[in-house]
């Protein structure tokens, strides 16, 4: 197994720092707009987005909420073994409201079709956006693509996309190719 690092902790800094940018030009301040961590690993996105925008950006108060879609997606019982779910906390409606879903890789786009049915039990959203920290452009399995995008990586299907977040995997924000030799 190899592994080449796509990104490193200063890029990844950089690249958050303009998503949030990028939330804050179309979203202002937030209030009509809820953030929502696709669990398990787009929490840890999620969670570093919206304290960019409260600690860098002075935004006063964002929903940030967690979803969990494990009872959702369409593979749920072909597994061989045992799916694990997460928690979902979501503590405010989504009625009419602009709606992120932030997760860390875009892959063949079945997690967020998963999210979209999974969030309709909280409300009806107004508005529904996507932002990735890595769209693996060429992967996917169902029309979906993010509106908000750290970076574009073109893998093999045969390779893996790893993001390691500082506090939880890591010593420092990574993200790696990982390639598993035939």
């Amino acid at each position: 197994m190899s592994s080449k690092i796509l990104l490193t902790s200063k890029e990844v800094n950089i690249i958050l720092h303009r998503l949030a940018c990028q939330l804050i030009e179309k979203h202002n301040d937030f209030s009509n707009t809820v953030l929502i961590g696709i669990q398990p690993r787009g929490k840890f996105l999620a969670e570093r987005i919206s304290s960019i925008l409260t600690n860098d950006y002075n935004i006063p108060h964002i929903d940030l909420g967690f979803l969990d879609i494990t009872f959702f997606r369409d593979d749920f019982r072909r597994n061989d073994k045992p799916l694990e779910a997460n928690k979902t906390q979501i503590d405010f409606l989504v009625e009419d409201k602009n709606v992120v879903f932030i997760d860390d890789v875009l892959y063949t786009g079945r997690s967020i079709r998963s999210a979209l049915t999974a969030v309709q039990s909280f409300g009806r959203p107004k508005e529904i956006e996507l932002l990735v920290l890595i769209d693996r452009r060429f992967s996917r399995h169902l029309p979906i693509q993010p509106d908000y995008r750290g970076r574009q990586v073109d893998a093999f299907n045969d390779e893996k996309v790893k993001v390691h977040w500082k506090d939880v995997d890591a010593t420092e924000d990574e993200v790696y190719l990982i390639s598993n030799p035939s």
